[in-house]
């Protein structure tokens, strides 16, 4: 039977999509994980691939053509297949994840919408199933509900933090009633469009509703959840999961470290992230914005003691000659860094190159670029920088390899590897060549706050052209990346250590930092990767040639 495939909704803001660019033609056969299109949204443009196997029968978009989510843009079937019917709309058909047995209608937005059950929801009622946030996403996480059964929900309110493979973003409603159910509780994970919450009329029974879903492959008891009681906040373990707004900013209470009604502190990301950096127990700063907020002034001007957020960890040894271990849950995250490191492991023919740099000159340049006013780069920065530059004179560095071609990036973006708890995240510094150094530094320490409070989008993760990799802070000599696809090479940064080095005929003691090169054998060759490492080195070594 013919597979509708509709327009994905492959952001958390994404209302139209446009086909950038078709990977697949009529007639081609389509095997479940092909990519079929690029599609242009809100925020990045991202590859879009087939939950479904079969022959493309029809395109219903043009390249460089516009629709709204969940608009007919291909359909998927046996070859030779009739699809007149469908394209008519006289006959029923199956659609591209999720399914939608029901005449469709139009809904205020892709995750809340009519379900398969549509005849068993009273009139005013809205089903939040699980969002498609990320175009790798296939189930998510509730990291933190920042609304609780009972409560009144206004279209625009944060409902819930969702962690995806990807990042933990915040999930606002369209909708405006009472939040009649909660599906999943924190730290459960569902695929996407599962059962997340139900809105509607206070006092409305949806049992009926909560019947007809299953729920990660099991059936949902229906059951009544009375709405939870106010929590009271604590001194010893505050939280930094805030939503952007309350439900009812005037009445948020304001003394001096109590920011919510449900025990929650309010703040905005760049207050969490900026008292994260200085160190600052966000429970004792007084907010002063709308309803008690703590924003970044606030938090500039604290004054009181800085305190660290979680109590001294005590070290809690197993009794002697007993087995002891402790299960954790492996976060989205984590399944996909694995499946990603996996893939490139298993596919790429990989070869390192390794070369010493000597940092005496760069030492001394970034003491003199450091003493102007409001200005702070780190040796990471001028490494991002040289290989923006090297990058340009080597263009066989900066490409892509496919099965059928080799793609060649005209434009350089890097990279950025940031660990953080959860494993390791790449920002994308987009035409870092373009940038100087203390743009560069900028970005990177920006995107780096956001990596660790789980805010980067999926737009500031996506479209490296190289990546770099540092580990020098951890007292590390040397190490070998492995390849993020579908880059060809990673640069590995190591420490600044001293040792003896012959300059000039003669030994003296010089500041060395090893650099190791991973590349991609289908892309690029021994020779290639050689001389753009030795052009790289050309400019930490004199990185006056970087302020050209």
């Amino acid at each position: 039977m013919a597979t509708i495939i509709t327009m994905p909704r492959l952001s958390d803001t994404m209302t139209e999509g446009v086909v950038a660019k078709w990977l697949k033609n009529v007639g081609d056969k389509i095997e479940e994980g092909d990519i079929l299109a690029e599609i242009e949204t809100d925020k990045a443009t991202m590859e879009f691939e087939s939950f479904n196997e079969g022959t493309l029968l029809h395109i219903g978009l043009q390249e460089g053509e516009t629709a709204p989510v969940d608009a007919l843009i291909a359909i998927i079937g046996d070859e030779g297949e009739d699809v007149s019917a469908l394209l008519s709309g006289d006959a029923p058909a199956a659609t591209e994840e999720p399914a939608n047995d029901a005449p469709a209608e139009p809904t205020p937005a892709a995750e809340e919408v009519a379900t398969p059950a549509a005849a068993a929801i009273p009139e005013g009622v809205t089903v939040v199933t699980m969002p498609r946030l990320s175009d790798t996403m296939t189930d998510g996480t509730v990291a933190s509900w920042l609304k609780n059964v009972g409560d009144e929900v206004s279209e625009g309110d944060i409902l819930a933090e969702i962690e995806t493979d990807k990042a933990t973003m915040e999930f606002e409603s369209f909708n405006e009633g009472t939040l009649l159910y909660i599906g999943l509780k924190e730290g459960e994970t569902a695929p996407v469009d599962s059962l997340l919450a139900i809105i509607g009329v206070a006092g409305t029974d949806v049992s009926g509703v909560v019947s007809s879903f299953q729920i990660g492959g099991t059936a949902e008891t229906p059951k009544a959840e009375a709405p939870k009681a106010e929590a009271t906040p604590t001194q010893d373990k505050p939280t930094t999961k805030a939503a952007n707004k309350t439900a009812n900013p005037s009445a948020a209470k304001t003394v001096s470290n109590i920011k919510s009604e449900n025990g929650r502190i309010i703040a905005s990301p760049l207050a969490k992230a900026l008292a994260e950096e200085k160190g600052i127990n966000l429970a004792k700063v007084v907010g002063t914005g709308e309803g008690g907020r703590i924003v970044k002034t606030d938090v500039e001007n604290f004054t009181d003691v800085v305190v660290s957020d979680a109590p001294a960890a005590a070290t809690v040894a197993a009794p002697v000659g007993e087995i002891s271990q402790k299960e954790v849950k492996n976060s989205q995250m984590r399944k996909a860094i694995v499946r990603a490191l996996d893939n490139s492991q298993t596919s790429a023919v990989n070869f390192t190159i390794g070369m010493d740099i000597n940092m005496d000159n760069a030492m001394a340049s970034r003491k003199i670029i450091n003493a102007l006013p409001d200005t702070k780069v780190s040796f990471n920065d001028m490494v991002v920088k040289a290989c923006a530059m090297a990058l340009k004179s080597h263009p066989q560095i900066n490409t892509e390899w496919t099965d059928e071609q080799t793609i060649y990036n005209e434009h350089i973006s890097i990279g950025v590897a940031v660990a953080i708890e959860d494993g390791l995240v790449v920002p994308v510094i987009p035409f870092t060549d373009t940038k100087s150094l203390t743009q560069i530094g900028a970005e990177v320490k920006d995107k780096a706050i956001k990596a660790k409070n789980k805010k980067l989008t999926p737009a500031e993760m996506s479209g490296s052209t190289f990546t770099v990799s540092n580990l020098g802070m951890f007292g590390v000599t040397e190490f070998t990346s492995i390849i993020n696809q579908p880059n060809s090479a990673i640069l590995s940064v190591g420490g600044i250590f001293q040792q003896p080095i012959v300059k000039d005929g003669e030994i003296t003691i010089g500041n060395i930092m090893k650099l190791t090169l991973a590349c991609d054998h289908r892309t690029i060759d021994g020779a290639v990767g050689a001389a753009f490492m030795n052009t790289v080195k050309q400019y930490i070594e004199n990185p006056v040639t970087m302020l050209a």
